[in-house]
């Protein structure tokens, strides 16, 4: 039987390298934190959103129809998830290496340890359909709140987007902000590239939301998107769905193309400014040697040259 777990971006040990936990610029600590106030903010913005809708304007019941809302509600699952598993990992690092080294280069070590030793956060540890779903929430939240942005402000934007001071932060929050979000993880994580079989399994997310849109009509009467109603947009109804599913794919390689690029560039850039800040600091050790860690012996351990 084939084995595709490979293929969903998860590896036997999973993320060994602990890229899902860690940073080009920042200390795990620091992701940590920056994830969690992501997450502390987007949760929020979600209680906000729906104690107002449904009290106010009354459209509590269908608040979760709109797709706009759902991909929200990922963006948050997901900051709550990596920020938690990266905070463990930043505490698992202290425990194991002591606060003093440079934490940012635990990740290089990792392959040089035992399968156990490797295990520096709980997803690590857990079954792999779990580990699955954690890059298919990652990947949805790289792609899905681009793609809102951009049909919100192409499509259904208007002068009322920002008429009372709740309109303004309720569609900063979701339609600007939620972008901002996506961005933050893709360019200061390291996470690896997502896997191309995302690209279709991801998708079935986005075709699947027809149903949920057509269900809300036939149980509540209403479109949440006036451009999936057949009555007015007419023969542009197979334009739009169409369109969408494009956009969506193109988001996805251009999404991947970054991360491929922020991966090999900026490594290099920060090992290339390592080692000459090494030299100038450093008597007597050689480029590729790797800088003591308290506890433990000069050149026990040297880094990856993979850039």
């Amino acid at each position: 039987m084939c084995n595709i777990y490979p293929y969903l971006g998860v590896s036997s040990p999973f993320d060994p390298s602990n890229l899902h936990v860690t940073s080009q610029a920042l200390t795990p600590f620091n992701l940590a934190l920056l994830r969690l106030a992501i997450a502390f903010y987007t949760f929020v913005t979600l209680i906000v959103t729906i104690v107002h809708d449904s009290v106010v304007d009354n459209g509590g019941p269908s608040y979760f129809s709109y797709f706009t809302h759902l991909t929200y509600v990922g963006i948050c699952a997901y900051y709550w998830a990596a920020g938690t598993q990266t905070f463990v990992f930043a505490r698992n690092i202290r425990k194991r290496e002591g606060a003093s080294w440079l934490v940012s280069s635990a990740s290089e070590k990792a392959g040089d340890r035992d399968v156990e030793d490797r295990m520096m956060y709980p997803l690590q540890s857990w079954p792999r359909p779990l580990q699955a779903l954690h890059v298919w929430l990652q990947t949805t939240i790289y792609v899905f709140p681009i793609l809102v942005t951009i049909v919100y402000w192409g499509l259904l934007a208007s002068s009322e987007s920002f008429s009372t001071p709740y309109q303004a932060y309720s569609n900063t929050s979701v339609h600007i902000l939620n972008t901002a979000f996506a961005l933050t993880d893709i360019l200061f994580s390291r996470t690896p590239p997502i896997p191309w079989l995302m690209l279709p399994l991801v998708f079935l997310a986005l075709a699947g939301y027809l149903g949920v849109a057509y269900l809300t009509r036939a149980t509540q009467g209403i479109y949440p998107y006036e451009f999936l109603n057949p009555a007015k947009a007419h023969q542009l109804l197979a334009a739009y769905i169409i369109g969408i599913a494009i956009a969506y794919c193109i988001i996805f390689i251009i999404i991947r193309g970054i991360i491929i690029i922020r991966g090999g560039r900026l490594r290099t850039l920060r090992w290339n400014f390592w080692r000459k800040g090494r030299r100038a600091n450093s008597e007597g050790l050689e480029d590729w040697e790797e800088v003591e860690a308290p506890g433990r012996e000069r050149g026990s351990m040297s880094p990856s040259k993979e850039v």
